[in-house]
């Protein structure tokens, strides 16, 4: 992976895709089927999660690669990428996703539930939205995640 250079609108568009439907699906199953949620205090969360992860899809994004170059000097194994993908995404995603659930009404048991069990999740999550988020900035043709034919 290459070091991110000036600002990319492609970069900075497949980021926000991956966030908005990544955490629009994920947060919904923790939020219901393990936060004990309602449907409609989950849709609620989901939907002010959207314009939030527009806001920070790409900070998260730039957060994410430096974390991964990090890595990278440790460890240039598959292990490592699954590693540093996972401390980005828990380090990065937690507070943001107790103060979206605070705003939305949810009570403090349920805050906590629901952030320490996305932090648990994140385990999976984590590496499965880098390999997302990596296969979008390819579908994006975002320089250095694909090969110019």
């Amino acid at each position: 992976m290459k070091a991110r250079g000036p600002f990319c609108i492609r970069h900075a568009a497949a980021d926000t895709f991956a966030m908005v439907v990544f955490c629009f699906i994920s947060g919904m199953i923790v939020e219901i089927f393990i936060s004990g949620m309602s449907f409609e205090q989950s849709l609620a969360s989901r939907t002010l999660s959207i314009p939030v992860n527009i806001a920070i899809a790409w900070p998260y994004g730039v957060f994410r690669d430096f974390v991964l170059r990090q890595g990278k000097r440790i460890s240039d194994t598959r292990w490592m990428k699954n590693g540093a993908d996972l401390v980005a995404y828990v380090l990065f995603q937690s507070p943001v996703y107790a103060a979206i659930l605070f705003t939305v009404g949810a009570s403090w048991d349920q805050i906590a539930t629901a952030v320490t069990s996305n932090a648990v999740i994140s385990c999976g999550m984590g590496v499965l939205y880098g390999y997302f988020l990596d296969m979008c900035r390819r579908w994006f043709r975002v320089p250095g995640y694909y090969h110019v034919g």
